[in-house]
């Protein structure tokens, strides 16, 4: 029996550590710092986050569940590559569930969340006019975020928490390259007048639309990287 329990608390003492490890690698991948298509070299990131190559291993699995590295056995691991299909099904169901927040905030009449969206809509305007990209960057992403949330729908939220990553990482492969911030972050400005205006409809449109031009845009960045000489 004891050790069964032993067993068991090696196993809970075990979990944080990858999982904190698998946090860690998660973040430097979305945020654009390890790179699509990029050789993750066990012993090299093992020494650099200062953990023994057991544990990382292990968080390497779970990214690799998640899709954001490729393990070859006994040959190589890499950041997943993002593919033009990536993109596309992404901000597709990037339209179709944010379009699907706005009826709900639209229905929920709550002024309180246009005062959120409009206080994150200054605030990222005058990141880009200041020349601050990341930070506009990471406003835009704040942005559609608080749109899912103002929505007050769990199952809708709990959704995001995965397409989330990959937005971010999308977001960091457009901040790789010279993108007019200024415009991108003046788009927004629409989504928020049509919830003032209250017409669900034309919601869902002005977001398909915003949307999809950033999928185009990220699209164009894509296929540009793609065709550079390595």
């Amino acid at each position: 029996m004891a050790e069964n329990t032993k067993a068991s608390t090696m196993h809970i003492d075990n979990n944080p550590l990858r999982e904190r490890i698998a946090d860690i690698l998660r973040e430097l991948i979305v945020e654009g710092q390890l790179k699509p298509g990029e050789a993750i070299i066990e012993m090299e990131l093992a020494s650099r986050l200062g953990v023994s190559r057991a544990p990382l291993r292990e968080a390497l699995q779970i990214l690799n569940t998640e899709g954001l590295i490729e393990i070859i056995p006994y040959h190589k691991t890499t950041v997943r590559k993002l593919t033009r299909r990536d993109i596309t099904e992404l901000y597709s169901l990037r339209s179709a569930l944010e379009g699907f927040a706005l009826r709900q905030i639209i229905k929920q009449g709550d002024p309180e969340a246009v005062e959120k969206l409009q206080g994150l809509y200054d605030e990222m305007v005058g990141a880009a006019d200041s020349g601050e990209a990341a930070l506009a960057s990471k406003l835009d992403h704040e942005f559609h975020t608080a749109i899912i949330r103002l929505s007050n729908h769990n199952l809708l939220n709990q959704m995001w928490n995965n397409v989330s990553q990959r937005v971010r990482q999308v977001l960091a492969l457009r901040d790789m390259r010279r993108t007019d911030i200024r415009k991108i972050a003046r788009s927004h400005k629409v989504l928020i007048d049509s919830i003032v205006e209250g017409d669900p409809h034309k919601a869902e449109d002005l977001v398909d639309a915003h949307i999809m031009d950033a999928s185009a845009l990220i699209v164009k960045i894509w296929e540009d990287h793609e065709t550079e000489p390595s």
